[in-house]
């Protein structure tokens, strides 16, 4: 009789206590999935807006900056023997043709995420690293498009060499043949998807008001009087700037024109601050100068790259195609 009454009495408790102990374990349970959960979803890449800058900066910049600890300099020529011949100190050589290759359908397009952070961190680039991309000749386009790249993968310290390796020699600063010793970099990619544009999305911009194509080709390519492609011509619609236009030209490719200057250029163009800009040329590489200029030092606020480009756009016989000097 007296065990009856002990077992009764523990079996109330028990049932008194149970709501209190589905708790504790829910709490436990929800504390035991978020030690989880937390550290696989920081592995992920993100795809939140960053607030990069791209930045166009004198020699005098390479030599006030020099010895700053966070400082990763990309000589991005795509001769390495050029870099082996002089380079800027600490300058890591990667050749902007690294950054593209083959996807299955296309040549020449940009590598995807996993590959580009691998690129990044093979070249010592860190997260919080200020990184400078420098190249020579006519190719600016190169040290543009490692730029873009490096935006579009979320990195938010950027500058260009604005005169290149030429205006750096011209200016008297420190060449040397060394290599710099330096460890692997902690790059991670946050996908910037809002700077570029893709085929379907060309697709129904064509035509639509306010929407301004521009295309920085040579004005034969632009025309479709060159034939290079099955399909030869331009996105209907678009205005044709060639790309040197921004720059001095042959004096030295890689340095810009006063943006008064390119301001000017553009109004006669009818191209605005409020225009919805696509830029589009060959392979996605000439774009990422007018780009750069357009958004980040004139501030237009809408402006974006259309990375396929003609490669892409022309080899599908349904899209429309338009040849001659253009609008």
């Amino acid at each position: 009789m007296i065990f009856g009454l002990r077992r009764g009495r523990f079996k109330t408790q028990f049932w008194t206590l149970k709501p209190l102990r589905s708790k504790l374990v829910a709490f436990v349970i929800s504390l035991f999935a978020a030690a989880i959960a937390i550290p696989l979803l920081s592995a992920l890449p993100s795809s939140a807006t960053a607030t990069g800058t791209v930045q166009f900066v004198p020699p005098s910049w390479v030599a006030e900056h020099a010895n700053d600890s966070d400082l990763r300099i990309l000589d991005v020529r795509v001769n390495p023997f050029d870099y082996f011949t002089g380079h800027i100190p600490n300058a890591v050589h990667i050749a902007d043709n690294t950054f593209r290759g083959p996807n299955g359908a296309l040549p020449v397009q940009y590598w995807r995420s996993e590959n580009l952070r691998s690129l990044f961190s093979q070249a010592g680039v860190n997260d919080d690293s200020k990184v400078l991309v420098y190249s020579d000749g006519r190719d600016v386009l190169g040290a543009t498009m490692v730029a873009y790249l490096l935006e579009r993968t979320g990195h938010s310290n950027i500058a260009v060499l604005d005169g290149g390796f030429a205006g750096y020699k011209a200016a008297g600063l420190t060449v040397t043949k060394e290599f710099p010793s330096y460890s692997l970099g902690r790059f991670t990619v946050r996908d910037q998807p809002n700077l570029r544009v893709n085929l379907a999305q060309v697709r129904r911009l064509i035509g639509q008001p306010g929407v301004t194509f521009i295309d920085p080709r040579p004005p034969e390519l632009f025309s479709g009087q060159q034939q290079v492609w099955a399909r030869n011509g331009h996105i209907p619609g678009a205005k044709n700037i060639p790309w040197p236009t921004f720059t001095v030209g042959e004096t030295n490719f890689h340095q810009l024109k006063s943006l008064d200057e390119i301001r000017q250029l553009l109004a006669s163009r009818n191209i605005t601050p409020e225009s919805d800009i696509i830029v589009t040329c060959s392979t996605g590489r000439e774009a990422t100068l007018q780009y750069h200029v357009l958004k980040h030092l004139l501030g237009y606020p809408k402006v974006r790259v259309y990375e396929g480009s003609w490669t892409e756009y022309s080899s599908n016989p349904n899209n429309p195609v338009e040849t001659g000097p253009g609008a």
